[in-house]
């Protein structure tokens, strides 16, 4: 099943803003204008922000004042939150869209969020479809847990009303309400989540449109990988404890977090707790685990017309245990010890050439 929105009735033209943070990106930020700029609805303003890069990226960004409004910080803020709350003073559109500048929007983007936000009046917020950009092994477990994410619980969340994040790579807002109830706290190391949670606070409408997708550049190093799960799921646990007080006021928010979190911390411990206790148990469980992740594979490989992700469920098997000891990690120093971690982690990026 696809979420999308569309709309038979005319409507007046909104004005889309597209608002970019960006920081040491020459490896990806020219392929990542093109694609902004190549779009079959233009964006009425594109807003670059230049967190005072060491790079190319300034030289590659004036390149395109003709066409693109390139500002910059007075000086490094440190993290991606800061550089768009610099950033948000120079849009002016009726629609603002957030993507990164390691990002390529699908040319169909723009065209996507005005049909979503011409459809009804009370949308204040639409989620976008993350797809992500394939180099090895890595990218295709990445790819399968979007392909899964979004499918199935993404589109489970747009039709109970409560939209879990708005993925910071590709979202949308209404910009005077945006302006007027959402602050830049810089106190979670997940501003995308951030926003969403005080989005549910105000009571705001959030859709999900499949069809505005966006390619994003993840992680194609262990390394890399394992801080950029920390940040997910530190940020996860900083934003629960911060606005803890919003989840028992809906009842299906309040089952779908609690069952969110408390699933993860249960399959995490047994995770890792069965093969110290019971080796063969352990064995029977990963090998029921493989042939669930097989068919979700075999799906996602369909659906996303990805072959490559059969492969995944051998190396996700890593993963899973990686990612168990990491959401556990997480919850003790943020939840347990209250050690906040508000370091912003940036991946090495990988050149992407011009389409």
């Amino acid at each position: 099943m696809t979420v999308a929105i569309s709309s038979t009735q005319p409507q007046p033209k909104l004005k889309i803003s597209l608002l970019v943070p960006c920081y040491n990106e020459e490896k990806s930020i020219e392929a990542s204008i093109h694609s902004c700029l190549n779009q079959t609805r233009a964006f009425d303003q594109l807003v670059y922000v230049d967190d005072s890069s060491k790079d190319k990226t300034p030289q590659i960004l004036a390149r395109y004042a003709d066409r693109i409004e390139h500002v910059t910080t007075p000086k490094n803020t440190g993290n991606k939150s800061s550089a768009q709350e610099y950033g948000l003073a120079f849009v002016t559109g009726d629609i603002m869209v957030t993507t990164d500048g390691d990002t390529l929007l699908d040319p169909h983007f723009a065209e996507e969020i005005e049909k979503s936000f011409n459809a009804n009046s009370d949308i204040v917020a639409v989620a976008g479809y993350v797809r992500s950009l394939s180099y090895n092994w890595l990218t295709l477990c990445r790819a399968f847990e979007y392909a899964i994410g979004q499918n199935i619980h993404k589109v489970a969340q747009h039709y109970m009303d409560y939209i879990y994040v708005m993925p910071g790579a590709a979202s949308a807002f209404r910009t005077n309400i945006f302006k007027n109830n959402i602050t830049f706290d810089h106190d979670t190391i997940t501003e995308d989540l951030d926003f969403t949670y005080k989005l549910h606070r105000k009571k705001f409408k959030i859709v999900y449109n499949q069809r505005a997708i966006s390619w994003t550049q993840d992680p194609a190093t262990l390394p890399g990988y394992i801080n950029q799960m920390r940040r997910w799921f530190g940020g996860g646990w900083q934003n629960l404890l911060k606005h803890y007080s919003i989840i028992p006021t809906t009842p299906m928010r309040a089952f779908e977090l609690s069952l969110m979190y408390a699933e993860g911390l249960i399959f995490s411990t047994l995770l890792l707790l069965i093969p110290i206790l019971n080796w063969w148990l352990a064995c029977t469980v990963l090998l029921s685990y493989f042939c669930v992740a097989f068919l979700f594979a075999a799906w996602a490989a369909w659906k996303e017309r990805r072959p490559g992700l059969l492969i995944v469920p051998i190396p996700y098997m890593l993963l899973i245990y990686i990612n168990a000891y990491i959401y556990l990690e997480q919850f003790v120093k943020e939840i347990i010890l209250r050690r906040k971690n508000l370091i912003w982690f940036k991946p090495d990026r990988i050149h992407i050439p011009l389409q």
